[in-house]
């Protein structure tokens, strides 16, 4: 799920802001961002180009700019062969090829291999698992398991017993889930079952420029990053998350957690090197992947998610997905914007979004 090449061109320059000088410093620097914004033509050739295109750079005389693929074609140019550029891009293409394959998972009941996968959508086995590894962060086997716990997180609150809810997930034995399940849930399927009864959560509050900071983690990894103004408040909101579970304050240990997570928050370009815990249903993971690979200091509108996920109506669940999102800054939902570039809602207040936004801006262009 590659913004480098957002329809709306959010991470460049807006669509007004393409004059001659940002055409030029794009066609030099083989800027993708510019892609479907403009096109430039070659007369000595008689082609049009993306501006990445990797052909070798023409005479600044020989050259003209366009702004649509049918415009350079009514002035005689042929598209060129090398960057198709009156094809979707090849982080659309892939893009599509993933949520295709993510939407075959979705719907089965026992996951599709990988090379059926791969024939479905067009590519080899081996290409296919580079791409989508590429595109959503995981495997195309840990997103089926993934996929499948997450119903079963879901059945566990309504099922009979956890027997019961393993097999109505299409588990072939109960011994297959069992040996993955704390991984998945962050617990075994039971605690789970019973609002995390006897699940361990280490957690800590502490203070951040944005006000104050919760910090939890199951033994899996990080399972909460919650942002506010009452420290009591968001610990309030992880017992309800957990009611039944085993809270306790972080030792020396975790508390080096707590300041690598609030070094960045500070400065969110330096990156996170901790698990995490996310959880979810199958969907928000895939919407929660496609945040994680928008660049600091960019933003991309819910419209422009719900594509890159390949459901372009979804643009509603994309909304929900992100109020859904626990850990704040490492899921960076306050990269997401509406349609004319206006902050909406955010779980952790707009001020903080537009504070984000702002130091993530300034971080990128120094």
């Amino acid at each position: 799920m590659d913004f480098g090449e957002a329809e709306s061109g959010r991470h460049g320059p807006g669509p007004s802001a393409w004059d001659e000088a940002a055409r030029w410093a794009a066609l030099a620097t083989r800027d993708a961002r510019a892609d479907g914004r403009f096109v430039y033509a070659v007369r000595t050739t008689g082609v049009y180009c993306r501006p990445s295109c990797a052909a070798r750079a023409a005479k600044p005389e020989n050259v003209t700019f366009h702004a649509t693929c049918a415009e350079a074609e009514a002035a005689g140019f042929r598209a060129c062969k090398r960057c198709r550029p009156n094809a979707p891009a090849l982080a659309e293409r892939r893009a599509g090829a993933v949520a295709e394959a993510c939407r075959r998972i979705d719907a089965a009941e026992e996951a599709p291999d990988l090379k059926t996968l791969a024939h479905a959508v067009g590519m080899s086995p081996f290409h296919f698992h580079r791409v989508f590894r590429a595109t959503t962060g995981v495997t195309p086997r840990a997103y089926a398991a993934a996929r499948r716990a997450a119903r079963l997180a879901a059945r566990l609150q309504q099922a009979g017993s956890v027997t019961e809810a393993v097999y109505e997930t299409g588990y072939g034995t109960a011994s297959r889930f069992y040996a993955t399940a704390p991984g998945r849930l962050g617990m075994s399927p039971t605690a789970y079952r019973k609002g995390g009864l006897g699940a361990a959560i280490r957690f800590a509050v502490g203070e951040c420029t944005l006000g104050a900071i919760l910090v939890a983690a199951t033994e899996a990894g990080l399972c909460a990053i919650l942002l506010g103004d009452d420290p009591d408040v968001l610990v309030r909101d992880l017992q309800d998350r957990f009611p039944r579970a085993a809270l306790s304050a972080g030792d020396i240990e975790f508390e080096r957690w707590v300041a690598e997570v609030v070094g960045f928050v500070e400065a969110p370009a330096r990156g996170l090197d901790l698990p995490l815990d996310i959880g979810g249903t199958a969907f928000q993971q895939r919407v929660w992947a496609a945040l994680c690979a928008i660049p600091v200091g960019a933003t991309v509108t819910y419209a422009e998610v719900a594509r890159a996920i390949g459901e372009p109506m979804a643009v509603r669940a994309v909304a929900q997905a992100c109020a859904a999102n626990r850990l704040a800054v490492a899921i960076p939902c306050h990269r997401v914007v509406r349609t004319d570039g206006s902050l909406s809602g955010y779980r952790w207040s707009v001020a903080r979004k537009r504070d984000l936004l702002a130091r993530e801006k300034a971080g990128s262009s120094t």
